[in-house]
């Protein structure tokens, strides 16, 4: 069977199924139900399983409507404290397919040692905890969807039920709505097992996308059961498949939130890189304000409303009475494009390349109906401008030139920025500076060599760098990085 053929048969809606008020598990309230499943399943506080099998990086798409690009998990383990709502998992994997974004190497493996509890996200890189807070509703969503999760989260959210028959059996859908967080039905069968569990959550670029588990081959560890198979779907294209291979109940799970997350602040920073133009950076990903003689084009508004609200009001006070008229999106991975929602509402015109309008003029019409947005709560509708291979924003005194980045395995939606009279470069992805005084890498950065092939291709006469990701840098740091002869 192919996977389309199989991603069908499992992406039911709930609408597809037959309700049956008199099947057998009738007699049952929702309470009763979850109660009977807890009891059918083993209800451990804690529980850690691993496996191994394939994941697809959600938002990283090469091109809007394609499937997420593929990663081979050689190992995944999830630690989870059902008490304490937190999860600690840790990941091995490399690049299944070489095009797509993720952030990841495109050789060789990488590590990843990820956290939640309660309202705090953070990442362990080596030995420091980086705190991660636009990682709390995916993670919270994954941990309360698990087969043992989404009975505690049930049960203490009023969840209701109706019965389904599906393939000659009986299901008790129950459904309730974590406020906030997502809404999930749980299907439970007459084994009183959780097979499959339908949910939506907020989204900072889709403003609500659908998720779907299907949990299989259930066994029996020490009197608690757990799948031997989960197969996970997010926004229509899968985001695991993943065979479990070993499963502990009561694990040891006492996973602390680090001082340096709990008390982490979002920073906006602003320089000046010249005149009419500033560097707004503080966080992961930065953004480049750039000033007209009657409005502000912002270059990048990425993350969530989070990050992108703030640096909207700290543009605004660097040249009051200007409004932010243009919101430059470099590409659609929903890192770089989680704030083009907060940006329309805010008022603003997102540009980006024409090949990706159509899937962001539907995401911006979407209502984020569980968790409020600044685009929904505003009443705006958003506005997208799709633009080609090369297009020119001026106002007679100053020009934007944006140009796609040709030929990219990141995706085929790029656009970098130049300002010809300021000689500046601004880029995502395509180039991050190393550490200063690094060694350069021995194998360049396919990325890197990219972005030097565009320029030449261009023959853009770059003095500086103004990158999403990193610091301002000469140009010939670029060169140097990718083992090539700097520019005279």
């Amino acid at each position: 069977m192919s996977r389309k053929t199989l991603l069908g048969r499992l992406t039911l809606s709930i609408g597809a199924l037959t309700f049956l008020p008199g099947a057998a598990l009738a007699q049952d309230s929702a309470v009763a139900v979850l109660k009977r499943a807890s009891a059918a399943m083993g209800a451990p506080n804690t529980i850690r399983y691993a496996g191994e099998g394939t994941g697809w990086t959600f938002g990283q798409a090469y091109m809007p409507t394609m499937p997420w690009p593929k990663i081979d998990i050689q190992s995944q383990a999830r630690t989870i404290n059902y008490a304490t709502g937190s999860m600690r998992e840790e990941i091995a994997f490399s690049r299944g397919e070489p095009r797509g974004g993720g952030g990841y190497p495109l050789s060789g493996q990488q590590r990843n040692d990820q956290y939640v509890s309660g309202d705090f996200a953070w990442n362990m890189v080596a030995v420091a905890p980086v705190p991660g807070a636009r990682f709390v509703t995916d993670r919270t969503h994954q941990l309360w969807i698990t087969p043992h999760g989404v009975i505690n989260a049930a049960l203490r959210n009023n969840a209701t039920v109706q019965w389904v028959t599906k393939d000659g059996g009986s299901l008790a859908a129950v459904s309730f709505t974590q406020p906030g967080r997502f809404a999930a039905t749980a299907f439970v069968n007459d084994d009183y097992l959780v097979e499959r569990v339908e949910s939506r959550l907020p989204d900072p670029v889709l403003g609500e996308v659908s998720a779907v588990a299907v949990y299989s081959n259930y066994r029996d560890f020490g009197g608690v059961k757990f799948p031997g198979r989960i197969q996970l779907w997010q926004g229509g294209h899968p985001t695991l498949d993943l065979a479990v291979k070993e499963v502990q109940p009561n694990a040891p799970a006492d996973i602390q939130v680090p001082d340096p997350v709990r008390s982490a602040q979002d920073r906006i920073t602003t320089d000046k890189v010249a005149d009419g133009v500033w560097y707004v950076a503080g966080g992961s990903h930065h953004s480049v304000a750039i000033e007209m003689q009657d409005h502000i084009v912002l270059v990048e508004a990425p993350l969530n409303d989070a990050r992108t609200v703030p640096v909207f009001e700290a543009v605004r006070k660097l040249v009051p009475g200007k409004p932010i008229r243009y919101v430059i999106a470099t590409h659609h991975h929903f890192d770089h494009s989680g704030g083009v929602r907060a940006a329309a509402g805010e008022g603003a015109t997102i540009i980006m390349r024409s090949d990706a309008k159509a899937y962001f003029d539907r995401a911006l019409a979407t209502q984020a109906k569980i968790a409020p947005d600044r685009l929904t709560t505003s009443g705006r509708k958003g506005a997208v401008r799709g633009v080609g291979d090369k297009t020119v924003l001026s106002d007679g005194a100053r020009t934007i030139e944006l140009y796609r980045i040709g030929d990219s395995v990141h995706t085929d939606t790029y656009l970098m920025v130049w300002l010809p009279k300021e000689r500046l470069l601004i880029e995502a992805d395509a180039y991050t500076p190393i550490p200063p005084n690094a060694k350069p890498p021995a194998t360049p950065n396919a990325n890197n060599v990219n972005l030097i092939e565009n320029i030449e291709r261009l023959k853009l006469p770059v003095d500086r760098i103004l990158p999403i990701h990193g610091r301002v840098v000469p140009i010939a740091d670029l060169y140097t990085t990718a083992g090539r002869t700097p520019p005279k």
